[in-house]
């Protein structure tokens, strides 16, 4: 894989001319097979940092995600795309379990997205070495630490899923991290030789004004309609 093949993929399926600042280099990290932390601010375009590289792999990307909604709008875009992918983190009897876990094994799927919670459970646990997973993406890797108040227990056992997946790529991303969140994510997820690339979190388009109001109402229609 080469960054120029990053450059095509991109065109080709989204159809943008060139990269958002630092996305080229975090891809640049996961195709040379690094582990990478992608620290950027929020719509800077990290999805598209795992994306690029898993379309290439040729294998299948696992992405451990905490928030079902943002995996249904991602499974969406992509299959709208026409890259297959598909979401385990909604409810699924024994029976299509098995069906869709043998369509991931037979590489029908570029993209796997998973609840933490649903990827350590015994039923995903005892399938994963069957699966060609070439990268595994950790969305809103924050969560693994109890500094702040999105900490997710299960993300704390991710390291479960890094040693059944000890010889591929794993990237970390998020929008929201500070020095002691970094360590811990470097802690849980064995990452501490990994790339970090962290762009600024400041958003030059982002105001907060701070005032009293004695009705809400009738401030916020002032604001709409100034």
């Amino acid at each position: 894989m080469e960054i120029s093949d990053a450059h095509k993929v991109l065109k080709k399926i989204w159809g943008y001319d060139s990269f958002l600042e630092h996305q080229e280099n975090i891809i640049n990290s996961i195709i040379n097979l690094n582990d990478t932390m992608a620290f950027l601010p929020t719509s800077g375009g990290k999805s598209i940092c795992f994306q690029v590289p898993g379309i290439l792999s040729g294998g299948t990307t696992l992405v451990i995600s905490p928030l079902l909604s943002l995996i249904s709008d991602q499974v969406n875009r992509l299959n709208d795309h026409g890259v297959p992918s598909i979401s385990l983190a909604g409810d699924y009897d024994s029976k299509n379990w098995d069906i869709q876990l043998d369509k991931i094994i037979n590489g029908d799927y570029y993209f796997v997205y998973i609840s933490p919670e649903r990827s350590l459970s015994l039923r995903f646990l005892e399938r994963i070495k069957h699966l060609p997973i070439s990268i595994l993406a950790i969305d809103e890797a924050h969560c693994v630490s109890q500094w702040g108040h999105d900490f997710r227990p299960s993300y704390k056992k991710l390291s479960k899923i890094r040693k059944h997946l000890k010889n591929i790529p794993c990237v970390a991303l998020s929008a929201s991290v500070t020095n002691v969140v970094i360590e811990d994510i470097k802690d849980v997820l064995s990452m501490e030789n990994a790339q970090m690339i962290k762009g600024s979190f400041f958003r030059p388009n982002l105001s907060v004004n701070i005032f009293l109001a004695n009705s809400k109402e009738i401030e916020l229609k002032k604001l709409i309609n100034p």
